[in-house]
C-alpha cells in the first residue's frame, strides 16, 4: 500500500508527467478523435446544416453503391484469404523447411513494404494491359483486361502479403518444437502433425493475419484508383464523391459506414489477440527446430514461393524499366526524356515529400515513445484511452481521415489546410500505431527496477525517460523512426485530399500523371521516390548496427 500511494503522490508532485498526459490527450482528441466525429457529424447533416438521414437513405437505395459496397468486401474476403495463405507459405518455408532461397524470400517480403502501395499496380499495366509487354508483345493477345477484380487481387496479394508472413514469422519462430516431436514419436506422419498440432495452435494467429489483411485491402485507396477501371471500392468512392463530385454530404456517410466496417474488425482483431494464441505463451522453443529436408515437401514449397517471388521481382523490374520507355505501349526504346521531363517540372514535390518525410518522422518516433513509455509505465486516469485512440489508426481508412481533416481544420478556430503542418500531422497520427506498439513491446522486455532506482534517487520522470529509458528501448525508436519516414514517403490515401498549391508530393503527383495516361512520367517518380527511400533505409541501418540494436527488436521494414 505504501508504494502504490508513493507512486501516486510522485505523480501529483511531478508536473512535466502531468503536463505531458494533457497535451498527449489533447493531442489525441483533437487530431484523432475530432476528425472522426467530423466526418461522423457531417454523415448526419443535409446541405442546410439540419440533422438528417438523407444521406443514409439515399445511399442504401443506390444502386451504385450497394454495388460498391459488396465490391469492397468481396476484394478485402478473396485479398485476405490470398494473403494469409501466401504469407504463411513463405513463413513456414523460412522457419521450417530447408531452404538456400531463404535470403530472397526476405526481400521479396521487405520490397512491397518500403515501396509506394501503387506501384505494382503500374507494373500490372505495363506487363499484363491491353498493351502490355506479355499479353499484347509476347502472347499477342490485344485485349486483354488487367482492370477489375481480377487485377485487384492480384496486385493487393503481392503488396499485402509481405505484411501476413513478417507476422507469421514470429509465431512459427516461437513454435515449442517439443510438441511436434511428441506428436511424431506416437506415430503422426507430416501431415497429420502438421493438420492437428500446428495449425490449431496457429489458429488465433492466422485469424489475426487474414484480418489485418482484410482491413489493409478494404481501405487501399490507389490500387483500385489505378486498376480498378469499373470495379468500384468505398474508399475510392469517398475521394471521387467528396472531391470529384463535390458532395461531401455523400462522401463522409460512405466514410462512416467504411470506418464502421474496419472498427468492427479491428474490434474482432483486438479480441483474438486478447485471447492469446497458445503460441505465444511458451516464449522461445526449447530446442532449435530441425528443417524438414523431405524432397516432396521442400521441392514443391520452394517452387511456390520461387514462382510468386518470380511474379514480384519481375513487377519491380518492368517498374524500373517502363520509366526509361520512349513510348508507353508502342515503342520500348529506352531513353531519359521521361527523367528529364520530371527532373524539369517535378522536382518540387521530391522537395516537398522529403521536407515533410523528415519532419513527421522524428514527430512520430518520440510521440509514439512517449505514448508507449505512459501506457507501460505509468498508472493514471485515462490511461486506457491514450492506448486505445493512439491505435486507431491502425483501423481508420486513410481517406477517413484526410476528409475528416478536411472537415475539421478548414474553419476557423484552427485553420491548417493549404499548409505544410496538415500534412505532416495526418502523417504522425496515422503512422503512430506502429511505434507505440514497438514502444511498448521493447518497455516491456525491460525490468522498471532499473527506472525506478533513478526515481529513487531523486531523478524527476523527464530526466528518467531521456537518460535511461529512451537509451534502452533506443532500438523501437529508431524502428519507429524508419517506418514513419518510409511511410511519409509513400502515404497516398490520407494526403491527396490534404495537397494545395503550396505543398504537393511524389505519390500525389504519381496519380496526377497516372490519371492524365502519363505512365512514363508516373514510373520515373515511382523509381525516384524507391530510390529515396531505400538510400534512407539503407542509411538508417548503419546507424542501427552503429549503435547496437537488441535482438528482440527487429527493424519493421
Amino acid at each position: 500500500m505504501e508504494t502504490k500511494s508513493h507512486k501516486k503522490k510522485g505523480m501529483l508532485q511531478d508536473p512535466v508527467l502531468l503536463l505531458v498526459i494533457v497535451l498527449v490527450i489533447a493531442v489525441l482528441l483533437m487530431f484523432v478523435l475530432l476528425p472522426l466525429f467530423s466526418i461522423l457529424k457531417g454523415s448526419f447533416l443535409d446541405k442546410n446544416g439540419v440533422l438528417s438521414f438523407d444521406s443514409y437513405k439515399a445511399l442504401f437505395h443506390n444502386k451504385n453503391f450497394l454495388t460498391a459496397f459488396g465490391n469492397t468486401l468481396k476484394l478485402g474476403l478473396t485479398v485476405g484469404l490470398t494473403s494469409t495463405i501466401i504469407g504463411f507459405l513463405f513463413a513456414y518455408v523460412k522457419q521450417c523447411v530447408k531452404s538456400p532461397f531463404k535470403k530472397l524470400y526476405s526481400i521479396i517480403e521487405i520490397l512491397p513494404i518500403i515501396s509506394p502501395p501503387f506501384v505494382l499496380a503500374l507494373s500490372a499495366i505495363t506487363l499484363l494491359g491491353r498493351r502490355g509487354i506479355i499479353t499484347y508483345k509476347l502472347l499477342g493477345i490485344p485485349n486483354f483486361d488487367i482492370y477489375g477484380f481480377k487485377g485487384l487481387v492480384v496486385v493487393q496479394t503481392m503488396t499485402f502479403f509481405p505484411i501476413a508472413a513478417m507476422t507469421l514469422d514470429g509465431l512459427l519462430e516461437n513454435f515449442d518444437v517439443s510438441m511436434e516431436e511428441a506428436a511424431r514419436n506416437l506415430g503422426a506422419n507430416r501431415l497429420k502433425v502438421f493438420t492437428s498440432v500446428m495449425l490449431p495452435m496457429l489458429a488465433s494467429g492466422l485469424a489475426n493475419v487474414f484480418l489485418l489483411s482484410f482491413i489493409e485491402s478494404v481501405t487501399d485507396f490507389s490500387n483500385p484508383m489505378i486498376l480498378g477501371g469499373g470495379y468500384k471500392t468505398l474508399a475510392s468512392q469517398i475521394y471521387i464523391q467528396a472531391i470529384g463530385n463535390y458532395d461531401t454530404q455523400t462522401g463522409t456517410a460512405i466514410a462512416a459506414i467504411l470506418l464502421s466496417v474496419t472498427l468492427i474488425v479491428f474490434i474482432l482483431q483486438k479480441a483474438i489477440l486478447d485471447k492469446r494464441s497458445y503460441v505465444t505463451l511458451t516464449g522461445k522453443a526449447s530446442r532449435v527446430r530441425e528443417m524438414i529436408e523431405d524432397k516432396g515437401i521442400v521441392i514443391t514449397s520452394n517452387a511456390l514461393c520461387l514462382f510468386v517471388s518470380f511474379w514480384v521481382l519481375l513487377f519491380y523490374v518492368f517498374l524500373v524499366l517502363s520509366a526509361f520507355f520512349k513510348t508507353w505501349g508502342a515503342d520500348y526504346t529506352l531513353v531519359m526524356k521521361n527523367f528529364d521531363y520530371v527532373f524539369k517540372y517535378s522536382m518540387k514535390p521530391v522537395k516537398d515529400t522529403l521536407l515533410i518525410a523528415v519532419l513527421a518522422a522524428p514527430i512520430g518516433g518520440i510521440l509514439s515513445m512517449i505514448v508507449a513509455y505512459l501506457v507501460v509505465r505509468k498508472r493514471f486516469i485515462g490511461r486506457r484511452f491514450v492506448e486505445y485512440v493512439s491505435m486507431l489508426g491502425m483501423a481508420v481508412p486513410g481517406t477517413v481521415f484526410g476528409l475528416g481533416y478536411i472537415l475539421t481544420f478548414n474553419t476557423k478556430p484552427l485553420v491548417l489546410t493549404n499548409t505544410l503542418w496538415i500534412l505532416v500531422i495526418v502523417l504522425v497520427m496515422t503512422r503512430l500505431p506502429v511505434g507505440v506498439r514497438s514502444g511498448m513491446s521493447a518497455l516491456r522486455q525491460i525490468d522498471p527496477s532499473i527506472e525506478e532506482a533513478a526515481t529513487d534517487l531523486g531523478a524527476s520522470t523527464a530526466k528518467v525517460f531521456s537518460s535511461i529509458t529512451l537509451p534502452l528501448i533506443r532500438p523501437a525508436f529508431y524502428t519507429g523512426l524508419v517506418f514513419s519516414f518510409v511511410k511519409s514517403m509513400t502515404a497516398i490515401s490520407a494526403v491527396i485530399f490534404l495537397v494545395s498549391a503550396n505543398y504537393n508530393l511524389l505519390t500525389v503527383r504519381v496519380m496526377q500523371h497516372v490519371d492524365k495516361g502519363q505512365f512514363g512520367y508516373a514510373a520515373a517518380l515511382s523509381v525516384i521516390l524507391m530510390a529515396i527511400v531505400f538510400v534512407a533505409v539503407g542509411i538508417m541501418n548503419l546507424i542501427l548496427r552503429r549503435f547496437g540494436r537488441s535482438n528482440d527488436t527487429k527493424l519493421i521494414v
